[in-house]
Protein backbone atom coordinates (compact mmCIF):
# COMPACT_ATOMS: atom_id res chain seq x y z
CA UNK A 1 0.00 0.00 0.00
CA UNK A 2 2.43 2.68 0.70
CA UNK A 3 6.15 0.36 0.45
CA UNK A 4 7.34 -1.12 -2.75
CA UNK A 5 8.21 0.62 -5.53
CA UNK A 6 5.41 0.03 -7.67
CA UNK A 7 3.98 0.78 -11.22
CA UNK A 8 1.21 -0.69 -13.05
CA UNK A 9 0.60 -0.64 -16.89
CA UNK A 10 -2.09 -2.84 -17.85
CA UNK A 11 -4.75 -0.49 -16.40
CA UNK A 12 -7.87 -2.59 -15.49
CA UNK A 13 -11.49 -3.22 -15.38
CA UNK A 14 -14.51 -2.25 -12.91
CA UNK A 15 -18.14 -1.26 -13.41
CA UNK A 16 -18.46 0.80 -10.64
CA UNK A 17 -18.79 4.40 -12.69
CA UNK A 18 -22.24 4.46 -13.16
CA UNK A 19 -24.11 7.61 -12.17
CA UNK A 20 -20.97 9.13 -11.15
CA UNK A 21 -20.13 12.78 -11.37
CA UNK A 22 -16.90 14.20 -10.04
CA UNK A 23 -19.00 17.67 -9.64
CA UNK A 24 -21.49 16.39 -6.99
CA UNK A 25 -19.84 13.47 -5.65
CA UNK A 26 -18.63 14.88 -2.35
CA UNK A 27 -20.22 13.67 0.88
CA UNK A 28 -20.27 10.31 3.32
CA UNK A 29 -17.73 8.27 5.24
CA UNK A 30 -15.28 6.16 2.76
CA UNK A 31 -14.60 3.22 4.83
CA UNK A 32 -10.53 1.09 3.83
CA UNK A 33 -10.33 -2.37 5.12
CA UNK A 34 -6.79 -3.07 5.13
CA UNK A 35 -4.08 -6.04 6.25
CA UNK A 36 -0.58 -4.06 6.38
CA UNK A 37 -0.53 -1.31 9.26
CA UNK A 38 0.45 1.84 8.09
CA UNK A 39 4.00 1.61 10.25
CA UNK A 40 5.11 5.74 8.46
CA UNK A 41 3.71 8.50 7.38
CA UNK A 42 6.23 10.53 6.47
CA UNK A 43 6.63 11.41 2.97
CA UNK A 44 10.56 10.72 3.44
CA UNK A 45 10.40 7.43 4.21
CA UNK A 46 7.56 6.11 2.03
CA UNK A 47 8.16 4.36 -0.88
CA UNK A 48 5.32 4.83 -3.47
CA UNK A 49 4.59 3.96 -6.72
CA UNK A 50 3.18 7.30 -8.40
CA UNK A 51 2.99 8.96 -5.29
CA UNK A 52 0.79 5.70 -3.44
CA UNK A 53 -3.09 5.55 -2.62
CA UNK A 54 -3.50 6.62 0.58
CA UNK A 55 -0.48 8.81 0.73
CA UNK A 56 -1.74 10.87 -2.51
CA UNK A 57 -4.60 12.03 0.01
CA UNK A 58 -2.24 13.73 2.13
CA UNK A 59 0.68 14.66 -0.05
CA UNK A 60 0.64 16.54 -3.16
CA UNK A 61 4.44 16.30 -5.71
CA UNK A 62 5.78 18.14 -8.52
CA UNK A 63 3.82 15.57 -10.62
CA UNK A 64 1.90 12.76 -10.17
CA UNK A 65 0.10 9.78 -11.88
CA UNK A 66 -2.62 11.44 -13.91
CA UNK A 67 -4.83 8.80 -12.51
CA UNK A 68 -6.52 7.27 -16.56
CA UNK A 69 -7.37 3.99 -17.37
CA UNK A 70 -5.48 1.36 -19.38
CA UNK A 71 -2.16 2.67 -21.71
CA UNK A 72 -3.46 6.59 -20.93
CA UNK A 73 -2.93 6.33 -17.11
CA UNK A 74 1.04 5.41 -17.91
CA UNK A 75 1.89 8.75 -18.31
CA UNK A 76 2.84 11.25 -15.44
CA UNK A 77 0.62 14.75 -14.84
CA UNK A 78 1.90 17.76 -13.58
CA UNK A 79 0.78 18.33 -9.58
CA UNK A 80 2.29 21.18 -7.62
CA UNK A 81 4.24 22.11 -10.39
CA UNK A 82 2.44 23.96 -13.80
CA UNK A 83 3.98 21.36 -16.43
CA UNK A 84 6.52 17.99 -16.69
CA UNK A 85 9.32 20.02 -16.56
CA UNK A 86 12.02 21.90 -18.75
CA UNK A 87 14.61 19.87 -19.39
CA UNK A 88 18.22 21.74 -20.45
CA UNK A 89 21.77 20.36 -21.19
CA UNK A 90 20.94 17.29 -22.62
CA UNK A 91 18.36 16.07 -20.05
CA UNK A 92 21.00 16.62 -17.13
CA UNK A 93 18.96 19.64 -15.86
CA UNK A 94 15.06 19.88 -14.76
CA UNK A 95 13.59 23.28 -14.10
CA UNK A 96 10.06 23.59 -12.69
CA UNK A 97 7.84 26.33 -11.80
CA UNK A 98 5.21 25.85 -8.53
CA UNK A 99 1.60 27.44 -9.39
CA UNK A 100 0.48 30.23 -7.32
CA UNK A 101 -2.58 28.69 -5.56
CA UNK A 102 -1.26 25.61 -3.07
CA UNK A 103 -0.83 25.60 0.54
CA UNK A 104 -0.39 23.82 3.21
CA UNK A 105 -3.20 23.03 5.18
CA UNK A 106 -2.25 25.56 8.16
CA UNK A 107 -3.29 28.17 4.41
CA UNK A 108 0.68 28.75 4.49
CA UNK A 109 1.54 29.24 0.72
CA UNK A 110 3.71 26.56 -0.53
CA UNK A 111 6.83 27.48 -1.85
CA UNK A 112 9.80 25.91 -3.98
CA UNK A 113 12.21 26.15 -0.99
CA UNK A 114 9.07 23.54 0.83
CA UNK A 115 9.59 21.34 -1.92
CA UNK A 116 14.00 21.36 -1.86
CA UNK A 117 13.65 20.61 1.89
CA UNK A 118 11.53 17.61 1.89
CA UNK A 119 13.70 16.23 -0.45
CA UNK A 120 16.70 17.47 1.09
CA UNK A 121 15.18 15.66 4.48
CA UNK A 122 14.76 12.13 2.69
CA UNK A 123 18.91 11.84 2.89
CA UNK A 124 18.96 11.79 6.53
CA UNK A 125 19.79 8.67 8.00
CA UNK A 126 17.00 8.79 10.63
CA UNK A 127 14.18 8.78 7.75
CA UNK A 128 15.56 5.57 5.59
CA UNK A 129 13.01 3.74 3.07
CA UNK A 130 11.90 5.78 0.65
CA UNK A 131 13.15 5.83 -3.01
CA UNK A 132 17.49 6.08 -3.97
CA UNK A 133 17.54 7.69 -7.35
CA UNK A 134 18.26 11.36 -5.62
CA UNK A 135 21.24 9.93 -4.11
CA UNK A 136 22.61 8.68 -7.40
CA UNK A 137 21.56 11.29 -9.46
CA UNK A 138 22.02 14.47 -8.16
CA UNK A 139 25.68 16.38 -8.89
CA UNK A 140 27.41 15.87 -5.22
CA UNK A 141 24.45 14.19 -3.17
CA UNK A 142 25.90 10.90 -2.87
CA UNK A 143 27.20 11.42 0.85
CA UNK A 144 24.63 13.77 1.78
CA UNK A 145 23.53 12.96 5.25
CA UNK A 146 20.32 15.25 5.16
CA UNK A 147 19.58 18.87 7.01
CA UNK A 148 19.72 17.57 10.58
CA UNK A 149 23.74 16.76 9.55
CA UNK A 150 24.46 19.18 6.82
CA UNK A 151 21.95 22.16 6.67
CA UNK A 152 23.43 24.25 4.47
CA UNK A 153 21.63 21.26 1.90
CA UNK A 154 22.41 20.18 -1.74
CA UNK A 155 23.32 22.44 -3.50
CA UNK A 156 22.47 20.87 -6.80
CA UNK A 157 19.23 21.86 -6.27
CA UNK A 158 18.21 25.56 -6.63
CA UNK A 159 16.03 27.50 -5.53
CA UNK A 160 15.91 30.81 -6.99
CA UNK A 161 12.70 32.15 -6.43
CA UNK A 162 9.37 31.07 -4.48
CA UNK A 163 7.71 29.33 -7.26
CA UNK A 164 11.37 28.12 -9.36
CA UNK A 165 13.03 25.08 -8.14
CA UNK A 166 16.05 23.40 -10.35
CA UNK A 167 17.83 19.57 -10.18
CA UNK A 168 21.29 19.69 -11.67
CA UNK A 169 22.28 16.10 -12.40
CA UNK A 170 25.26 13.94 -13.21
CA UNK A 171 23.77 12.65 -15.91
CA UNK A 172 20.84 12.65 -18.49
CA UNK A 173 17.64 11.54 -16.51
CA UNK A 174 14.75 11.71 -19.36
CA UNK A 175 12.08 10.06 -16.67
CA UNK A 176 12.57 12.76 -14.27
CA UNK A 177 9.06 13.56 -14.72
CA UNK A 178 8.37 10.14 -13.30
CA UNK A 179 10.55 10.14 -10.29
CA UNK A 180 8.80 13.82 -9.61
CA UNK A 181 5.97 11.83 -8.22
CA UNK A 182 7.57 9.92 -5.66
CA UNK A 183 6.62 11.17 -1.85
CA UNK A 184 10.04 12.34 -1.73
CA UNK A 185 9.10 15.76 -3.56
CA UNK A 186 6.45 16.49 -1.07
CA UNK A 187 7.10 20.07 0.56
CA UNK A 188 7.72 20.02 4.36
CA UNK A 189 7.81 23.25 6.00
CA UNK A 190 11.19 23.14 7.77
CA UNK A 191 9.63 25.39 11.17
CA UNK A 192 6.92 22.58 11.18
CA UNK A 193 9.64 19.79 10.94
CA UNK A 194 10.10 17.58 14.18
CA UNK A 195 12.86 14.65 12.53
CA UNK A 196 11.37 11.51 13.51
CA UNK A 197 8.55 12.64 14.99
CA UNK A 198 6.80 14.50 11.94
CA UNK A 199 5.01 11.24 11.06
CA UNK A 200 2.50 11.74 13.94
CA UNK A 201 0.90 14.58 12.23
CA UNK A 202 2.66 15.33 8.40
CA UNK A 203 1.13 18.86 7.33
CA UNK A 204 -0.69 17.98 4.29
CA UNK A 205 -0.62 19.18 0.90
CA UNK A 206 -3.61 17.68 -0.19
CA UNK A 207 -7.20 17.39 0.11
CA UNK A 208 -7.30 15.71 3.49
CA UNK A 209 -5.00 16.29 6.71
CA UNK A 210 -4.50 13.62 9.46
CA UNK A 211 -6.91 13.83 12.40
CA UNK A 212 -5.66 10.76 14.31
CA UNK A 213 -3.23 8.53 13.43
CA UNK A 214 -2.02 5.34 15.49
CA UNK A 215 0.84 3.32 13.60
CA UNK A 216 0.14 -0.26 12.10
CA UNK A 217 -3.68 0.39 13.59
CA UNK A 218 -5.64 3.29 11.86
CA UNK A 219 -5.65 5.93 10.24
CA UNK A 220 -8.77 9.25 10.20
CA UNK A 221 -8.25 11.42 7.60
CA UNK A 222 -10.47 15.06 7.09
CA UNK A 223 -10.80 17.98 4.72
CA UNK A 224 -8.01 19.94 4.35
CA UNK A 225 -10.13 22.97 3.85
CA UNK A 226 -7.17 25.01 2.28
CA UNK A 227 -7.65 22.57 -0.65
CA UNK A 228 -10.39 22.85 -3.47
CA UNK A 229 -11.08 21.22 -6.80
CA UNK A 230 -9.84 24.37 -8.57
CA UNK A 231 -6.13 23.83 -7.38
CA UNK A 232 -6.17 20.37 -7.63
CA UNK A 233 -8.10 18.97 -10.99
CA UNK A 234 -6.49 15.03 -10.52
CA UNK A 235 -8.30 14.42 -7.24
CA UNK A 236 -11.82 14.47 -6.84
CA UNK A 237 -11.49 13.72 -3.10
CA UNK A 238 -15.53 13.17 -2.68
CA UNK A 239 -15.62 11.52 0.56
CA UNK A 240 -15.64 14.07 3.53
CA UNK A 241 -14.10 11.63 5.57
CA UNK A 242 -11.78 8.71 5.65
CA UNK A 243 -11.35 6.14 8.21
CA UNK A 244 -8.89 3.28 7.85
CA UNK A 245 -8.56 0.13 10.06
CA UNK A 246 -5.45 -1.95 9.51
CA UNK A 247 -4.41 -5.35 10.94
CA UNK A 248 -7.14 -7.38 9.26
CA UNK A 249 -7.38 -10.95 8.18
CA UNK A 250 -7.58 -10.77 4.21
CA UNK A 251 -10.97 -13.06 4.54
CA UNK A 252 -12.23 -11.32 6.61
CA UNK A 253 -11.65 -8.42 5.30
CA UNK A 254 -13.91 -9.62 1.71
CA UNK A 255 -16.46 -11.30 3.98
CA UNK A 256 -17.22 -7.69 5.42
CA UNK A 257 -17.08 -5.69 1.78
CA UNK A 258 -19.33 -8.77 0.22
CA UNK A 259 -21.57 -8.82 2.67
CA UNK A 260 -21.75 -4.51 3.21
CA UNK A 261 -23.86 -4.63 6.46
CA UNK A 262 -23.47 -0.61 8.34
CA UNK A 263 -20.80 1.41 7.13
CA UNK A 264 -18.95 -1.56 5.27
CA UNK A 265 -21.18 -0.68 2.17
CA UNK A 266 -18.44 1.95 1.72
CA UNK A 267 -15.42 -0.26 2.35
CA UNK A 268 -12.73 -0.71 0.06
CA UNK A 269 -9.61 -2.07 0.29
CA UNK A 270 -6.04 -1.55 -0.92
CA UNK A 271 -4.13 -4.18 0.18
CA UNK A 272 -6.71 -7.37 0.26
CA UNK A 273 -7.08 -8.99 -2.65
CA UNK A 274 -10.14 -11.33 -3.80
CA UNK A 275 -9.43 -14.79 -1.66
CA UNK A 276 -10.67 -18.24 -2.70
CA UNK A 277 -14.71 -17.93 -1.68
CA UNK A 278 -14.81 -14.72 -3.49
CA UNK A 279 -13.45 -15.82 -6.42
CA UNK A 280 -15.93 -18.82 -6.75
CA UNK A 281 -18.49 -16.65 -6.69
CA UNK A 282 -17.10 -14.36 -9.79
CA UNK A 283 -18.35 -15.00 -13.40
CA UNK A 284 -21.65 -15.81 -12.21
CA UNK A 285 -23.40 -13.17 -13.22
CA UNK A 286 -24.41 -12.68 -9.66
CA UNK A 287 -24.38 -8.93 -8.24
CA UNK A 288 -21.04 -9.23 -6.75
CA UNK A 289 -19.30 -9.05 -10.36
CA UNK A 290 -20.79 -5.54 -10.59
CA UNK A 291 -18.17 -4.87 -7.71
CA UNK A 292 -15.28 -5.85 -8.63
CA UNK A 293 -12.24 -4.34 -10.64
CA UNK A 294 -9.47 -6.17 -12.02
CA UNK A 295 -6.41 -4.28 -12.65
CA UNK A 296 -2.25 -5.27 -13.60
CA UNK A 297 0.03 -4.15 -11.03
CA UNK A 298 3.85 -5.49 -12.11
CA UNK A 299 5.19 -6.75 -9.21
CA UNK A 300 7.77 -9.67 -8.38
CA UNK A 301 7.85 -12.14 -5.30
CA UNK A 302 11.55 -13.00 -5.02
CA UNK A 303 13.99 -14.70 -2.82
CA UNK A 304 17.22 -11.91 -2.05
CA UNK A 305 20.58 -13.29 -1.52
CA UNK A 306 23.17 -11.53 0.23
CA UNK A 307 25.74 -12.64 -1.73
CA UNK A 308 28.28 -11.41 1.18
CA UNK A 309 27.59 -13.89 3.33
CA UNK A 310 28.47 -18.30 3.34
CA UNK A 311 26.45 -19.96 1.62
CA UNK A 312 24.72 -17.12 -0.68
CA UNK A 313 28.53 -15.93 -2.41
CA UNK A 314 28.90 -19.15 -3.60
CA UNK A 315 26.64 -18.94 -6.89
CA UNK A 316 26.51 -22.77 -7.51
CA UNK A 317 24.56 -22.87 -4.15
CA UNK A 318 22.40 -20.26 -5.13
CA UNK A 319 21.45 -21.93 -8.56
CA UNK A 320 20.70 -25.05 -6.32
CA UNK A 321 18.02 -23.30 -4.14
CA UNK A 322 16.58 -22.15 -7.43
CA UNK A 323 16.14 -25.40 -9.46
CA UNK A 324 14.48 -26.64 -6.02
CA UNK A 325 11.76 -23.85 -5.64
CA UNK A 326 8.12 -25.55 -6.26
CA UNK A 327 6.40 -21.91 -7.51
CA UNK A 328 2.92 -23.96 -7.99
CA UNK A 329 3.03 -24.13 -3.53
CA UNK A 330 3.96 -20.66 -3.54
CA UNK A 331 1.03 -19.68 -5.89
CA UNK A 332 -1.13 -21.97 -3.61
CA UNK A 333 0.18 -20.25 -0.22
CA UNK A 334 -1.10 -16.62 -2.32
CA UNK A 335 -4.94 -17.66 -3.06
CA UNK A 336 -4.06 -19.22 -6.24
CA UNK A 337 -3.84 -18.48 -9.77
CA UNK A 338 -6.50 -16.10 -10.12
CA UNK A 339 -4.19 -13.84 -7.70
CA UNK A 340 -0.77 -15.02 -8.74
CA UNK A 341 1.32 -16.41 -11.66
CA UNK A 342 4.54 -18.44 -11.40
CA UNK A 343 7.67 -16.30 -12.67
CA UNK A 344 11.15 -17.40 -13.85
CA UNK A 345 12.38 -13.75 -14.63
CA UNK A 346 12.48 -10.70 -12.20
CA UNK A 347 11.19 -8.58 -14.68
CA UNK A 348 7.10 -9.20 -14.41
CA UNK A 349 5.42 -10.46 -18.35
CA UNK A 350 4.74 -6.68 -19.28
CA UNK A 351 5.34 -5.20 -22.37
CA UNK A 352 6.17 -1.55 -21.44
CA UNK A 353 9.01 -3.11 -18.98
CA UNK A 354 10.56 -4.82 -21.65
CA UNK A 355 10.04 -8.83 -20.44
CA UNK A 356 11.71 -11.07 -22.36
CA UNK A 357 11.47 -14.36 -21.23
CA UNK A 358 14.10 -16.70 -19.73
CA UNK A 359 14.58 -19.94 -17.33
CA UNK A 360 18.22 -20.80 -16.73
CA UNK A 361 17.60 -23.08 -13.45
CA UNK A 362 14.33 -24.40 -14.71
CA UNK A 363 12.26 -26.20 -11.56
CA UNK A 364 9.44 -27.36 -13.80
CA UNK A 365 5.86 -26.89 -11.66
CA UNK A 366 6.88 -28.39 -8.29
CA UNK A 367 10.55 -27.88 -8.58
CA UNK A 368 13.77 -30.09 -9.48
CA UNK A 369 14.87 -31.62 -6.32
CA UNK A 370 16.86 -34.03 -8.09
CA UNK A 371 19.06 -31.31 -10.03
CA UNK A 372 19.40 -29.19 -7.07
CA UNK A 373 20.94 -31.90 -5.41
CA UNK A 374 23.56 -32.47 -8.02
CA UNK A 375 24.16 -28.97 -8.25
CA UNK A 376 25.21 -29.01 -4.62
CA UNK A 377 26.97 -31.84 -4.90
CA UNK A 378 29.21 -30.31 -7.51
CA UNK A 379 30.25 -27.54 -5.37
CA UNK A 380 31.15 -29.77 -2.59
CA UNK A 381 28.44 -29.04 -0.07
CA UNK A 382 26.60 -31.49 2.06
CA UNK A 383 24.42 -31.24 4.90
CA UNK A 384 23.12 -27.55 4.27
CA UNK A 385 21.53 -25.72 6.33
CA UNK A 386 19.78 -22.21 6.26
CA UNK A 387 17.90 -19.68 7.51
CA UNK A 388 15.03 -17.70 5.63
CA UNK A 389 13.88 -14.38 7.10
CA UNK A 390 10.20 -13.43 6.60
CA UNK A 391 7.44 -11.28 7.54
CA UNK A 392 5.70 -12.09 10.86
CA UNK A 393 2.43 -12.10 8.78
CA UNK A 394 0.78 -13.00 5.08
CA UNK A 395 -0.37 -9.07 4.61
CA UNK A 396 2.10 -8.84 1.98
CA UNK A 397 2.72 -12.02 0.73
CA UNK A 398 6.18 -12.56 1.94
CA UNK A 399 4.74 -14.17 5.34
CA UNK A 400 4.50 -17.25 7.05
CA UNK A 401 2.59 -18.95 4.17
CA UNK A 402 5.13 -18.53 1.83
CA UNK A 403 7.74 -19.11 3.97
CA UNK A 404 6.28 -22.41 4.62
CA UNK A 405 5.71 -23.68 0.93
CA UNK A 406 9.39 -22.66 0.34
CA UNK A 407 10.88 -24.46 3.88
CA UNK A 408 8.89 -27.76 2.03
CA UNK A 409 10.53 -27.58 -1.27
CA UNK A 410 13.52 -26.93 -0.14
CA UNK A 411 13.40 -30.27 2.63
CA UNK A 412 12.73 -32.52 -0.68
CA UNK A 413 16.27 -31.39 -2.04
CA UNK A 414 17.71 -32.15 1.42
CA UNK A 415 17.87 -28.36 2.39
CA UNK A 416 17.10 -27.77 6.23
CA UNK A 417 15.24 -24.02 6.45
CA UNK A 418 14.88 -22.90 9.65
CA UNK A 419 12.32 -19.59 9.42
CA UNK A 420 13.43 -16.69 10.67
CA UNK A 421 10.02 -14.40 11.53
CA UNK A 422 10.30 -10.51 11.84
CA UNK A 423 8.14 -7.49 12.40
CA UNK A 424 6.79 -6.28 9.11
CA UNK A 425 6.67 -2.87 10.86
CA UNK A 426 10.72 -3.12 10.99
CA UNK A 427 11.43 -5.53 8.41
CA UNK A 428 12.05 -3.62 5.65
CA UNK A 429 14.64 -1.54 8.43
CA UNK A 430 16.19 -5.11 9.17
CA UNK A 431 16.32 -6.39 5.65
CA UNK A 432 18.12 -3.00 4.55
CA UNK A 433 20.61 -2.66 6.33
CA UNK A 434 23.65 -4.59 5.20
CA UNK A 435 25.08 -4.95 8.74
CA UNK A 436 21.79 -6.78 9.81
CA UNK A 437 20.73 -8.15 6.42
CA UNK A 438 20.40 -11.90 6.58
CA UNK A 439 21.53 -14.23 4.08
CA UNK A 440 18.01 -14.84 2.66
CA UNK A 441 15.13 -13.17 2.33
CA UNK A 442 11.59 -12.92 1.04
CA UNK A 443 11.27 -9.81 -0.79
CA UNK A 444 8.55 -8.19 -3.20
CA UNK A 445 9.22 -5.33 -5.90
CA UNK A 446 7.80 -3.54 -8.18
CA UNK A 447 8.17 -0.44 -10.83
CA UNK A 448 8.18 2.85 -9.69
CA UNK A 449 6.90 4.14 -13.15
CA UNK A 450 5.96 2.15 -16.62
CA UNK A 451 10.02 1.24 -16.96
CA UNK A 452 11.96 -1.60 -16.74
CA UNK A 453 14.65 1.00 -15.36
CA UNK A 454 12.92 1.34 -11.64
CA UNK A 455 12.52 -2.20 -11.28
CA UNK A 456 15.94 -3.00 -11.62
CA UNK A 457 17.83 0.16 -10.84
CA UNK A 458 17.51 -0.74 -7.06
CA UNK A 459 18.01 -3.76 -7.19
CA UNK A 460 21.49 -4.17 -9.34
CA UNK A 461 22.61 -1.11 -9.67
CA UNK A 462 25.96 -0.91 -7.42
CA UNK A 463 25.87 2.77 -6.72
CA UNK A 464 22.48 1.85 -5.27
CA UNK A 465 23.91 0.70 -1.90
CA UNK A 466 23.13 2.24 1.06
CA UNK A 467 25.61 1.30 3.92
CA UNK A 468 23.03 3.05 6.43
CA UNK A 469 20.04 1.46 5.75
CA UNK A 470 17.42 1.88 3.02
CA UNK A 471 19.29 -0.45 1.09
CA UNK A 472 16.93 -2.14 -1.55
CA UNK A 473 20.47 -3.50 -3.99
CA UNK A 474 20.39 -6.79 -1.51
CA UNK A 475 22.85 -9.20 -3.37
CA UNK A 476 24.75 -5.88 -2.93
CA UNK A 477 25.66 -6.82 -6.31
CA UNK A 478 28.09 -3.83 -8.22
CA UNK A 479 29.01 -5.03 -11.77
CA UNK A 480 30.68 -1.78 -13.68
CA UNK A 481 29.76 -3.11 -16.68
CA UNK A 482 26.08 -3.85 -15.31
CA UNK A 483 26.23 -0.15 -13.93
CA UNK A 484 27.46 1.43 -17.98
CA UNK A 485 24.33 0.00 -19.48
CA UNK A 486 21.78 1.06 -16.95
CA UNK A 487 23.29 4.65 -17.81
CA UNK A 488 23.21 3.59 -21.91
CA UNK A 489 19.96 2.86 -21.13
CA UNK A 490 18.76 6.13 -19.32
CA UNK A 491 19.63 8.37 -21.85
CA UNK A 492 17.54 7.01 -24.21
CA UNK A 493 14.76 9.08 -25.55
CA UNK A 494 12.78 6.15 -27.31
CA UNK A 495 10.85 3.97 -25.05
CA UNK A 496 10.78 1.01 -26.85
CA UNK A 497 14.11 1.01 -27.82
CA UNK A 498 14.94 1.45 -23.84
CA UNK A 499 11.99 -1.73 -23.00
CA UNK A 500 14.28 -3.83 -25.21
CA UNK A 501 17.45 -2.49 -23.74
CA UNK A 502 15.55 -3.15 -19.88
CA UNK A 503 14.83 -6.51 -21.07
CA UNK A 504 17.98 -7.92 -22.49
CA UNK A 505 19.67 -6.72 -19.06
CA UNK A 506 17.57 -8.24 -16.83
CA UNK A 507 17.80 -11.41 -18.78
CA UNK A 508 21.73 -11.00 -18.76
CA UNK A 509 22.08 -10.47 -15.18
CA UNK A 510 19.41 -13.25 -14.16
CA UNK A 511 22.56 -15.75 -15.40
CA UNK A 512 24.16 -14.81 -12.32
CA UNK A 513 21.17 -16.66 -10.07
CA UNK A 514 21.35 -13.25 -7.53
CA UNK A 515 17.38 -13.49 -6.77
CA UNK A 516 15.24 -16.34 -7.34
CA UNK A 517 11.84 -14.84 -8.84
CA UNK A 518 8.94 -16.68 -7.79
CA UNK A 519 5.26 -14.97 -8.68
CA UNK A 520 4.02 -12.00 -10.27
CA UNK A 521 0.86 -10.30 -9.31
CA UNK A 522 -2.37 -10.19 -10.29
CA UNK A 523 -5.04 -8.10 -8.70
CA UNK A 524 -8.81 -8.53 -7.69
CA UNK A 525 -10.14 -6.31 -5.77
CA UNK A 526 -13.76 -5.85 -4.35
CA UNK A 527 -15.70 -2.84 -3.50
CA UNK A 528 -18.28 -1.51 -1.33
CA UNK A 529 -22.56 -1.57 -2.75
CA UNK A 530 -22.24 2.40 -2.48
CA UNK A 531 -19.18 3.00 -3.64
CA UNK A 532 -18.88 4.81 -7.64
CA UNK A 533 -16.48 5.04 -9.71
CA UNK A 534 -13.71 2.39 -7.72
CA UNK A 535 -11.89 1.86 -11.63
CA UNK A 536 -8.27 0.89 -12.21
CA UNK A 537 -6.19 3.21 -12.97
CA UNK A 538 -3.26 2.39 -15.39
CA UNK A 539 -0.12 2.94 -13.64
CA UNK A 540 -0.95 1.41 -10.46
CA UNK A 541 -3.68 -0.91 -11.75
CA UNK A 542 -5.50 -0.55 -8.57
CA UNK A 543 -8.55 1.83 -7.87
CA UNK A 544 -7.80 5.25 -6.99
CA UNK A 545 -9.00 6.57 -3.30
CA UNK A 546 -8.67 10.06 -4.43
CA UNK A 547 -11.45 9.59 -7.45
CA UNK A 548 -13.70 6.95 -5.41
CA UNK A 549 -17.35 8.16 -4.33
CA UNK A 550 -19.66 6.87 -1.70
CA UNK A 551 -22.79 8.49 -2.44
Amino acid sequence: MLLAGCQGGGGGSSTSSAAFDPATCQGGTLTVLNQSGITHLDPARLYTSGGGNIPSLLFRTLTTRNRLEGDAGTKPAPDLATDLGTPSDGAKTWTYHLRDDIYFEDGTPITAADVKYGIERSFAPDLPGGAPYLRDWLVGAADYQGPYQQPDGIAAIETPDDTTIVFKLRKPEGDFPYLATATQFAPVPAAKDTGIEYEKHPISSGPYQVESYEPKKSLVLVRNTHWSTKIDELRYACPDRIEVTSGLDAAVINQRIVAGAGQDANAVTTDAVVGPEQLAQLGTGGELDDRVARGVFPSTLYLAFNTKKAPFDNQKVREALSYAVNRTSVVNALGGSAVAGASTTFLPPQKALGYQPYDYFPAGDGGDPATAKRVLAEAGVTGLTIELAHENDDSNGIGPKTAAALQEAFKQAGITVDLIAIDSATYRDVIGKPSTQPGLSLQTWGADWPSGGPFLIPIFDGRQIITAGGNFNLAQYDDAAVNAEIDAINALTDPTEAAARWGALDARIGKSALVIPLTYEKDVYLFGKNVKNAVPDGWRGTYDLARISVT
